[in-house]
This record gives C-alpha cells, structure tokens and sequence, in this order.
C-alpha cells in the first residue's frame, strides 16, 4: 500500500514537468528530472504546472460531457445550485442536480424518476472504488488532493533551490504561492466533503480523516502563512519577475495579472471570509461570525485590484475555448443545445429590465428533454455567445480564444455582496443595500437602486439573494448559497423553493410550482480514497450520517 501511494506521488511530480502544454512555461520538457526542478526556472515551471495542469486538469478520468475541473467539478456545483441543468448521464450528473420531487401549479406531483429516486440514495449507490471515474464524488477530491500534494513538493523543493539573484523574496514568492492554493484547495475540500485528511507530505498521504470543520481550519492556517509570508518580501522587482512567470501570460489579463503584496493579502482575506459564511447555515451565523466577515472583507478585494483568474487560449493549455467552463457549455442558439441547460430557476432570478439579462439570455423554442430522467431541467433559455453587444454589460461567456474570464478564487464582487450581507445581517440595512447597487451598476445592470427604499430586513436578503444568483454564475458558488439559505433541505424543514417556474413535460408554463430538491449537504469521503487509505483508528467519521 505504501509504495502504490508512493508511486502516485512520483506521478504527480514529474507529470507537472512533462505534461504542462508549450504555453505554460516549463522548462527542460525533455527531462523531467528531479534535479531540473532545483534551479530558478526549474521551481517557477514547477510551481505553474502544479496548479494549472495538476490541480485543474490531469487526472486519471475524465470524460468529454463533464469535463475537467472548471467545467465539471464546478458542473456538479451548478448543478446543485439549479443555475444549469443536464439531460446526459455521463457520471450520473443527470442525477445530482435531479431534486426529488416538483409539484406543478395544479398540483401534480412528479417523483424523481432516476433510480433510486432520491439524489442521496444515488450518493451511497454510486460511491464505490469500482465506478472509478463514473464516481461523481471522485472528481472534485481528486483535483484538490492533486493541487495539495504539488504544492508540499514546490514547498520542498523550494527549500533546495538555488536562485539567480534576490533569493529571499523569490523563494517567498514560491513559498506564498503553495501556501495560497493549499488554502485554496483546503477550503474547497471542507466546502463539500464531509471529512478530508491533512496532508504535508510530497510523497505520501496518511489515513487521520479529520472533520470538515478542522479542513476548513487548515485551509486558513495556508491562507495565513501565505500572508505572512508575503511580509517577508523585499524586492518588489524580484517579487514581479517571479509572480509573473508563476500565472500563465494568457491569464494576465482583464482582472488577471501580477498582483501587489498588498492586493494579494486582501484575497487572502477574502477567500477566508468565504470559508466562514459558505459554510456556516445563514440560520445559525452568530454576531462574532458576523462580525468577522465584515473584518475581513473590509479589508478584502478593491475593485481595482488584480485577481486569480483562468482564460482560455487557442491550444486549450488550460481553459477549452467551447468547454473549458461551465457557462461555454451552456451557450448555445437554441435552448437545451448544448451539454449543460440553463435553469428557468435562474432565469427567474433577474429584476425587471436587468441589462444582464437582456446582454446574455433569450428565449427561444421551449426545450424538453428525456422524461424518464426527470423534469426540471426543461427550458425555453439559452445562454447567448459574446452577449448582446451591450456596451458595459456584463457578459457571462464568450467562445473566442482569451475572451472568456472566469475568478478562480475570489472577486470584488463577491467581496463585496458579503460584506452587504454581513451588513443588512447587524443591522446596517441602508449600507448593505447601497453595496448591492454598487456591484449591479459595476456590471451595467442598470437597475434602480434599492438603497433608499426602506426595504425590509427580509426584502434585503432576498435582493442578496437574487444578486448573488446572477452577479457571481457558474464559478461554483450557487450550491454553496442553496446549502447554506436551506433550500436542499426538506420541504418539512423549511426548505425547497416555492413560487418556482417550471417547464412540464407537455410544455406548461408552470409560475408557481414547489420545488423539493433534499440534496445532501456535504458528500461522503469518496470510496476511490477509502480503498487505498482507510481510515486509521481515532479518524473522524468519513460518511455523512444525514
């Protein structure tokens, strides 16, 4: 057992040398030796190819309907979330995003009709080590553990590198960097399994499954030590050369680009407010928990500074053009055209004269897909290529090699939007609600402001509720805020939606239809894992007892 992990490890690393594509700068392809990786060009390469092929691409499975990481892993999320839906079964995603029951306007009840019925019942079915890749739990933990196992070796061999000049900031700089997407990595495995394992070693794991809560911790001690890390830079000349050799060139772009050590700490703190509320039940969010998301996202991303971004490029190095993201795969000219299905529940998510709507949706022929394999994910929307040519509107996919952006971690914008709920949450209402206009009007929305109108505390989480729906899609987020907002929970528990437009089977235009979706709130430890590393004695539980 030891030596097939040890095998895997040695995998991993030499793959991040030899595998990257020609845009990604790798050096010495032709040999993927240990000692290549202990010169400065050796660590950078290293260090790229860690994160953008190991973390988000190579994997033993994949598959052309989900996909790789930004347009699968974050799928399945999406899916979740009812921003898109999908009619293909490829891994069972037909099944994930299928919520158990929806009652029509006339009150017709139509079942999950998927096998075992239930999207729960499919979870305990279909997590096992035989299913390999048709294993849906499997994608999201192994990209991550991938992404972590990179940066334990970028941190090893950092250690031994020899550098040409200002060895000190650039070994920082490579140093911050696999403590950022460790934390990065942490953060989504306790965003979405319910036990993880901590792990510092480049050439091995271990068997100590610890609790979500202790991987998000984990996931905030890398955030913090890539802070203080960043401290310890003191050229920022040395600090750019490396930083800008580290993110791709195509990514440096847009929002993309060589952030400041200042821009790059208030990302850090952003993603660390995310960890809080993502994963705290809004319901159950005490004052302190308030109170620190509004420390941290006061001191979060500006809307002029640089982010973690992903673009396409012509070769596909890391993002397809047509399907290396969830809304690329979307877009189609007609509704239900292409793998993923944009959901009426999102749709319905838009105010009134909402520019982002008209740049980025219309309706076309009314698409219904397989009856046997469920109902919600009838459409008559599709997603609209490049947008409207709205001038300043925000456009949510676009085809053309470089054009499309995507937020691999934090955004203004999501910074912002929780700020706004930390806000309206103590009792800031007016302030919250001028946030929600400041990001609608950043995305030319061109919406009436909402601050000023004496709205509701109830009113005003339901304007963050929409605006996060339709300001921050298919990055991953929308399961996130269903989980949290109790909307996968049971209809008998408050949960599901009501007043939900759903498409029948026969075509109907259903505009007030209930929705039980009772998915699971954090997933099993994938058995793929548990067959090579079970759980040693004292472990925290590995199966979510929901």
């Amino acid at each position: 057992m030891k030596k097939v992990k040890y095998i895997l490890s040695i995998y991993i690393i030499v793959g991040v040398i030899s595998s990257c594509a020609k845009q990604l700068d790798v050096k010495n392809p032709n040999q993927p030796v240990p000692e290549s990786a202990y010169t400065e060009a050796g660590i950078i390469a290293l260090s790229q190819g860690g994160i953008y092929r190991n973390g988000f691409i190579n994997l033993k499975y994949s598959d052309g309907v989900y996909g790789f990481f930004w347009s699968g892993a974050i799928g399945f999320h999406e899916m979740m979330g009812d921003a898109i839906q999908v009619e293909a079964a490829n891994a069972f995603i037909n099944q994930i995003g299928c919520p158990d029951k929806v009652t029509l306007d006339n009150g017709t009840v139509i079942l999950n009709p998927n096998a075992p019925n239930t999207q729960k019942a499919l979870i305990r079915l279909i997590n096992t080590n035989s299913n390999q890749g048709q294993n849906t739990l499997f994608y999201e933990w192994a990209y991550m553990y991938a992404m972590i196992k990179a940066c334990n070796s970028i941190l090893e061999t950092a250690d031994k590198a020899t550098f040409l000049s200002e060895a000190a900031t650039k070994k920082a700089t490579i140093q911050a960097w696999a403590y950022w997407w460790k934390g990065f990595a942490y953060s989504r495995i306790g965003s979405i399994y319910y036990a993880g394992i901590i792990n510092n070693d480049p050439n091995g794991t271990n068997g100590n499954y610890v609790t979500k809560e202790a991987i998000i911790a984990e996931s905030n001690k890398q955030l913090d030590l890539c802070a203080t890390t960043l401290n310890t830079v003191t050229s920022t000349t040395a600090y750019n050369e490396v930083f800008g050799k580290l993110v791709p060139s195509f990514c440096q772009v847009g929002k993309g680009g060589i952030l400041t050590v200042d821009m790059w700490k208030r990302n850090v703190n952003t993603l660390k407010a995310r960890n809080i509320l993502v994963n705290t039940p809004a319901s159950s969010m005490t004052p302190q928990q308030w109170a620190s998301v509004l420390t941290l996202t006061n001191a979060g991303i500006l809307a002029a500074d640089k982010v973690f971004t992903g673009r396409s490029n012509t070769a596909g190095d890391f993002l397809s053009p047509t399907s290396g993201t969830v809304a690329s795969k979307v877009q189609n000219v007609l509704a239900g055209g292409n793998t993923y299905k944009l959901s009426e529940r999102f749709v319905q998510e838009f105010k009134t004269g909402d520019k982002r709507l008209a740049n980025n949706i219309s309706q076309t022929t009314t698409w219904i897909g397989n009856g046997d394999r469920g109902q919600a994910f009838n459409t008559r929307y599709r997603l609209i290529n490049k947008g409207n040519g709205m001038a300043g509107v925000k456009v949510y996919t676009n085809t053309d090699a470089g054009a499309e952006e995507i937020f691999l971690a934090g955004s203004y914008e999501e910074n912002d939007l929780m700020k706004a709920e930390a806000l309206i949450n103590t009792g800031s209402i007016e302030a919250g609600l001028l946030l929600i206009d400041v990001v609608r009007n950043s995305q030319g929305a061109g919406l009436t402001a909402v601050a000023g109108t004496s709205l509701t505390l109830a009113q005003a989480k339901e304007e963050l509720r929409r605006e996060r729906r339709v300001a921050l899609p298919f990055i991953g987020l929308s399961f996130y805020d269903a989980r949290r907002l109790g909307i996968i929970n049971p209809v008998s528990q408050g949960g599901g939606r009501t007043g939900a437009v759903v498409i029948s089977g026969s075509g109907g235009v259903n505009t007030n239809a209930t929705i039980e979706y009772n998915f699971l709130d954090y997933w099993d430890v994938p058995d793929n894992e548990l067959v090579y590393n079970p759980p040693v004695s004292g472990s925290a539980p590995v199966k979510n007892p929901k």
